[in-house]
């Protein structure tokens, strides 16, 4: 017996490690870290996670051996068992010990709170650098402090803080770069906050978070993090008048969702030869207000943006 009292939590621990490490390599856990406040989510996950299975091995190890050590046996149905007295001391032990266990995941989440919400002091020239999301069904639009606009793919120089505002001008989304922070909502009449300061250059996945309509999978978009050099040069790409780089994010992170990727048409028609897309004034119009079942995808965009996108899609499928 006290062979198998020692095998049972022993057997659990590693099974318990086991699923741990399967979880890691299925994505169940949080990906590495990029930045400050994903690195203190992910800390709090694993000090959690750590905590209540060791507390899960240990009642579910003391079942098992309940249930082997008063089993039935021989005993008739009719045969009480032997009759246990409480334990003054195990039931005091028992309703403390939980009470402090859980204040102490208490105190360490709200420890990391602060790193994980609050913007730090910017160290770069120039102060933090201040980008507006706009989540729209189904894409990501970003405005930059200089006017500068970009669809889908928002880029930013590597170790700066980056303060994101949130908003939404349709239904719910929830903006997530599982790398760089948490989730944060885009609720229609509300401007959400959140920051991030990546640490490493690179090219990082943004889901949308939330279920917001019937291309929600398709809302997908990136952060690149970049140098200081390279981000000069997109912001510089992304402004002007009729800007074709705009014009082909417009296509790709807006038009391609329900037209295809080569504008050859899926859930939307195809855009070749389409007498809309010929039509400088009828195709802002579309954008501008939807038709049939093409929704109002520019309806917020500036002139500027507006330019750029009919201009890049006559040329590219009206023929001029």
């Amino acid at each position: 017996m006290l062979r198998l009292s020692l095998a049972l939590p022993a057997a659990l621990t590693l099974a318990l490690g086991a699923a741990a490490t399967a979880a890691a390599d299925a994505g169940l856990a949080p990906v590495t870290p990029e930045s400050p406040n994903a690195n203190a989510i992910r800390q709090t996950y694993w000090v959690i996670l750590i905590i209540t299975g060791v507390i899960f091995v240990l009642v579910e190890g003391a079942l098992l051996l309940f249930i082997i050590r008063f089993r039935r046996g021989r005993r008739s149905y009719t045969q009480e068992g032997p009759q246990l007295h409480g334990a003054t001391k195990l039931e005091t032990a028992s309703t403390i010990v939980p009470v402090l266990i859980l204040a102490g995941i208490a105190a360490f989440v709200f420890v990391k709170l602060p790193t994980i919400k609050n913007v730090p002091p910017a160290n770069a020239a120039g102060g933090s650098l201040k980008i507006t999301v706009e989540a729209h069904q189904y894409y990501w639009q970003f405005h930059y402090p200089q006017n500068q606009v970009a669809f889908t793919r928002m880029v930013v120089p590597v170790d700066r803080v980056v303060e994101l505002a949130v908003v939404s001008p349709d239904v719910i989304h929830s903006w997530w770069a599982p790398a760089l922070g948490g989730k944060i909502d885009a609720i229609p009449g509300r401007t959400n906050h959140t920051w991030f300061k990546a640490e490493t250059l690179g090219h990082y996945v943004v889901r949308c978070a939330e279920l917001c309509g019937l291309e929600h999978a398709h809302m997908t978009g990136w952060v690149d993090v970049v140098t200081p050099a390279a981000y000069s040069k997109f912001l510089a790409d992304h402004t002007g008048a009729e800007n074709k780089v705009v014009g082909k994010e417009v296509f790709d992170g807006v038009c391609a969702t329900c037209h295809g990727a080569l504008g050859e048409g899926d859930y939307g028609p195809a855009l070749a030869g389409n007498g809309t897309i010929a039509d400088s004034k009828a195709l802002e119009d579309l954008l501008r207000n939807g038709k049939n079942k093409m929704p109002a995808v520019g309806k917020t965009w500036d002139q500027q943006t507006v330019d750029s996108a009919t201009a890049y899609l006559k040329e590219r499928f009206g023929g001029g």
